[in-house]
């Protein structure tokens, strides 16, 4: 297997509580991102970034249809052929999500946000779960990476907003009273923060529920994933904790994190529930 950069730190962790197969399939499926992503690097020509995005569609489907011809995406056919199901379908969902960011689409409605994150979900999550727990029903386990991915784009809210790229309804901020300019500049007027703390804690309580009502089966074979939810629902308590500000780049804590993933590993093993972490913590307290 080729070199390749560290996984960013949830995954990482997460890929200390996976089995073999799943630590390999997330580091091929992140490798695979990150160079599809590779399109939207600032200075590259906006045609030429459309050209490797239009390439990258068609490896994703010669890919599902067993023909694939890069490297990265030869190597998770090898890895998914086990499986009796087409695992790598939903591949191409990472070139329409970076298709979308290149041209800084907004959502103007939350089905279009929700979209978005099932794109996501079906390309990362959904070959994961396949591999991990193959006889888990989708309809249980989808869930985990759309809300996943909603979580992470919020933690990254400010971030994301200064390049272009609004990851908020356009019509929820409007029957707020939010100018969307005003998400690149933070601190936040307080509509966006009451609007911002809602939508964390409901997208905490929902991975909770998710988390909690999996057969133990699949909860245990997810263990991995589900140490990767427990660290984004931290990251988003902490994100809610700092508005009206918005959380620095790569919020990760370090040391901490890896005390928050052995923790959320011992209760997948002990099948405790994951908890709501309705309630985030005081702002700078770990």
């Amino acid at each position: 297997m080729p070199d390749r950069p560290e996984l960013p730190p949830a995954r990482s962790l997460a890929s200390l509580y996976s089995s073999p197969a799943q630590r390999h399939g997330l580091a091929a499926l992140t490798a695979l991102e990150r160079e599809i992503g590779a399109s939207l690097r600032r200075g590259i020509d906006h045609q030429v970034a459309h050209t490797r995005l239009a390439w990258w569609r068609e490896e994703c489907g010669r890919t599902a249809g067993g023909h694939a011809t890069h490297p990265l995406t030869r190597e998770l056919s090898v890895l998914f052929a086990p499986l009796q199901s087409s695992p790598l379908a939903g591949l191409a969902g990472l070139v329409d999500t970076a298709v979308w960011d290149l041209s800084c689409a907004i959502f103007n409605t939350r089905r279009e946000l929700t979209a978005y994150c099932e794109r996501w979900n079906a390309a990362v999550v959904a070959p994961l779960v396949q591999l991990a727990a193959p006889d888990a029903p989708t309809a249980r386990t989808q869930p985990l990476g759309v809300k996943l991915r909603e979580i992470e784009l919020l933690v990254a809210l400010g971030e994301d907003a200064r390049l272009g790229r609004l990851r908020l309804p356009l019509d929820e901020l409007e029957a707020a009273g939010v100018a969307p300019e005003s998400l690149a500049r933070p601190p936040w007027p307080h509509a966006l923060a009451v609007l911002l703390s809602h939508r964390h804690r409901q997208l905490r309580a929902a991975l909770a529920d998710t988390v909690d009502t999996l057969p133990a089966g699949p909860r245990r074979a997810l263990r991995g994933l589900i140490v990767w939810v427990s660290l984004a629902c931290s990251a988003s308590a902490r994100a809610e904790a700092r508005l009206p500000g918005e959380s620095p780049p790569r919020d990760h804590q370090g040391p901490l994190d890896g005390w928050r993933a052995w923790r959320a590993a011992r209760r997948v093993d002990l099948q405790r529930p994951m908890g709501r972490r309705s309630a985030p913590p005081q702002a700078g307290s770990g």
